[in-house]
């Protein structure tokens, strides 16, 4: 199956750009990453999707990918917000929004807040209002490191994600990483806007606890939260508390994975999200 190019405009004119699977004329479900990753990371599960009769949009974030790096460094919680409700207007009927990490941060904030429904439903994956502060941390550890020099090869970049995520097997065939990294001068960078941690604006999450745990209460859409059971974030105590917050949303919890849950368990992942998405066709 061969996804279909798209591209959207955000409110302060960045062109983000996505690719489509499935029937145009289906239930949409945007595929939003987390940051630092590509729209190539819901490569498998936009596939899936679009199979079990789902148009299936996966978008780079802004700075991310072949999308618009932003020229005043604007990568705050309240812009990635503004740009999943900027893209959930361009479809014909409010899309379900299946947002990770940072992106369900930014569509739980997008939605909370809303007048009306910019989402047919939301799943949040391993993101909730309070994320564990240390495992937050080690992620911007990881995301820092060789954020300057790059790497030599495809095999370093490999080495340097296995050291970090120690329980994912690292892959015998590494060619698709090249998605996720881009090349200048003979080296390869990850393939976001260094900005996006480095910059004066970068995302604040922890900033805006209050906002999020409001949005959460506000939430009146079907809602599924994914968690990774090696979840570096999210505890369960989070997990239960955002649950609270919002009591009817379901609830997955997925043995053998981490936060990146669809990257490391992709089959078990797409099937929670499947089945939640088969729920809600039954009841339209």
């Amino acid at each position: 199956m061969t996804p279909t190019r798209r591209s959207f405009t955000t409110t302060d004119g960045l062109t983000l750009v996505g690719d489509a699977w499935g029937d145009a004329s289906h239930a949409p479900v945007l595929l939003m990453h987390g940051g630092g990753q590509t729209r190539h990371a819901w490569g498998g599960t936009a596939r899936a999707l679009a199979a079990r009769g789902w148009h299936a949009v996966a978008v780079d974030l802004r700075g991310h990918g072949d999308s618009q790096w932003a020229a005043d460094g604007n990568y705050g919680l309240e812009t990635f917000a503004r740009d999943l409700a900027a893209v959930a207007r361009t479809f014909a009927r409010p899309p379900i929004l299946v947002g990770a990490s940072l992106s369900g941060l930014g569509g739980l904030i997008a939605q909370g807040e809303a007048a009306a429904p910019l989402f047919a439903a939301l799943v949040l994956v391993d993101v909730t209002p309070r994320l564990d502060a240390q495992g937050t941390q080690n992620i911007i550890g990881f995301m820092r490191h060789r954020l300057d020099e790059g790497f030599a090869t495809l095999e370093e970049a490999a080495d340097s994600i296995a050291a970090y995520n120690p329980h994912r097997p690292r892959p015998k065939e590494i060619s698709g990483l090249a998605k996720n990294l881009r090349q200048r001068d003979g080296r390869y960078y990850w393939h976001w806007d260094p900005a996006f941690m480095t910059g004066t604006r970068p995302p604040d999450i922890h900033q805006h606890h209050e906002r999020l745990f409001a949005a959460a209460r506000a939430l009146r859409i079907p809602t599924l939260l994914v968690r990774g059971r090696m979840s570096e974030l999210v505890t369960m105590e989070a997990a239960q508390e955002f649950l609270a917050f919002a009591p009817h949303a379901k609830f997955v919890d997925v043995s053998g994975a981490g936060h990146m849950v669809a990257g490391d368990r992709n089959d078990a992942f797409t099937e929670a999200v499947a089945e939640f998405l088969a729920e809600r066709a039954a009841e339209a």
